[in-house]
């Protein structure tokens, strides 16, 4: 286990490269079992989830070639020794669910444990295991899930109960070797669900509908390999967007994908938030900004932040948003729709001088400007775990953020990026 101690009060600033995008990086090395041939795959985010679905690659047989420095792996799956994963390893990562749609399709058989994650509220995966059955899978659940598709996989039209991205992903990838047609109604698009679905139609596969709620797949014999890049992560460069916002830094952000943020300006506006933006250089430049204010609704009403599936805001950038809105005069009705544990970290931020109201598990009322103080927290998650990172680097005094591994799961060498940036951080291993 390790921690940080942060001293707040020095600004982000300078220039920033935008990570590969977690959320496409994870079902892209699912999708590498799709196919005897090798998968490269550049602009890999070097994060503990990823290097946990490189593990369970490696122990199913896998040859998975790393290269660190270059931000590059390439798998070749060739043969598979298991179908079987780890159960300490499925236990680490949500995404362990991901390798149950290419293992059917390809080898008619899975085994996996209960999928780890973040605990912020209920993660069902009944999309899945719905998803899966009506493409003619098999699954028992015991304390552990065994997929069987003996017969093979075959295509049909299936609407998800929910616009589930992990479940619309599986079935993508179960769908390309079924045979026959499959249509998924219902679909999340996800700019991670167009890296994921671009990556198998350069590996043979045939999809229409990308980045729609309706995608058709046509099955094909085989799918061979192929050399892609991750796209950039907005839930990253959101971060230290705030992270700068707060600070009162000067920070450019270089290998931006500029249509991401069609759909995260207006929320970041409503908080005062400024920011330019050079589309051929690919480039998002925040200037120092001081007295951050918060627009009001029409009529002077109180605006609301909500999150939803895309192109809805993000619910991953939801926390961050709110330690900006403790930076910003006026008041704010935030409202999380979809994980009813994600805003309890706000009691931390309560605690460091943050004028916050919990109406319910989903909805909090934000009233800044407040100064922040420097406190002992704890990380709970991911996301949440950056947001007090980020309300400790503008706090007074001193910040120690336990359990800062969580935050190693999304984010990659956070503290030393920081630091070069100008943060006072320390990493502390006990």
């Amino acid at each position: 286990m390790s921690r940080f101690v942060i001293r707040g009060g020095r600004p982000i600033s300078g220039r920033h490269r935008a990570a590969g995008n977690k959320n496409a990086a994870l079902p892209m090395l699912a999708a590498c079992l799709l196919t005897q041939e090798p998968v490269t795959l550049r602009n890999l985010p070097l994060i503990s989830d990823v290097r946990t679905m490189l593990e369970l690659l490696q122990r199913m047989g896998a040859d998975v070639q790393l290269d660190a420095e270059a931000h590059t792996v390439t798998v070749c799956a060739k043969r598979l020794r298991s179908t079987k994963l780890s159960k300490t390893l499925c236990g680490r990562v949500r995404s362990s669910i991901l390798f149950a749609g290419p293992l059917l399709a390809r080898c008619g058989s899975a085994t996996l444990y209960p999928p780890g994650g973040d605990v912020i509220g209920r993660r069902r995966i009944d999309t899945h295991i719905n998803g899966l059955a009506a493409l003619g899978a098999t699954i028992k659940a015991n304390g552990v899930y065994v997929f069987k598709a003996g017969a093979g996989l075959k295509g049909c039209r299936i609407l998800l109960d929910e616009a589930s991205v992990t479940a619309t992903e599986n079935l993508m990838m179960a769908a390309v070797l079924a045979s026959g047609t499959t249509e998924l109604y219902n679909a999340a698009c996800e700019p991670h669900i167009q890296d994921l679905g671009n990556m198998l139609i350069a590996m043979g596969a045939e999809i229409e509908g990308l980045g729609t709620n309706r995608i058709i797949i046509r099955g094909v014999e085989k799918l061979h390999g192929t050399e892609r890049e991750i796209g950039a992560d907005y839930i990253d460069v959101g971060s230290y967007v705030v992270a700068a916002l707060v600070t009162g830094g000067d920070l450019t952000i270089e290998g931006v994908s500029v249509a991401d943020f069609e759909v995260l300006e207006k929320p970041f506006q409503k908080l005062g938030a400024k920011w330019t933006i050079d589309r051929e250089k690919k480039t998002l430049h925040v200037p120092p900004q001081k007295n951050l204010e918060t627009t009001y609704d029409f009529g002077k009403a109180i605006p609301k932040i909500d999150d939803g599936p895309w192109p809805m805001f993000p619910s991953d950038l939801l926390s961050v948003l709110i330690v900006l809105a403790t930076q910003a005069r006026g008041t704010t009705l935030f409202f999380e729709k979809m994980f009813e544990s994600r805003l309890y970290f706000v009691d931390h931020l309560i605690g460091m001088g943050a004028r916050i109201v919990q109406c319910d598990p989903h909805r909090v009322v934000v009233t800044g400007y407040t100064k922040l103080s420097g406190s002992r927290v704890a990380s709970p998650d991911i996301r949440a775990g950056m947001a007090l990172l980020i309300a400790a680097l503008c706090a007074k005094g001193e910040t120690e953020i336990l359990n800062a591994n969580s935050i190693d799961r999304g984010y990659e060498s956070i503290d030393l990026e920081l630091r070069r940036l100008g943060a006072n951080i320390e990493r502390l291993n006990d």
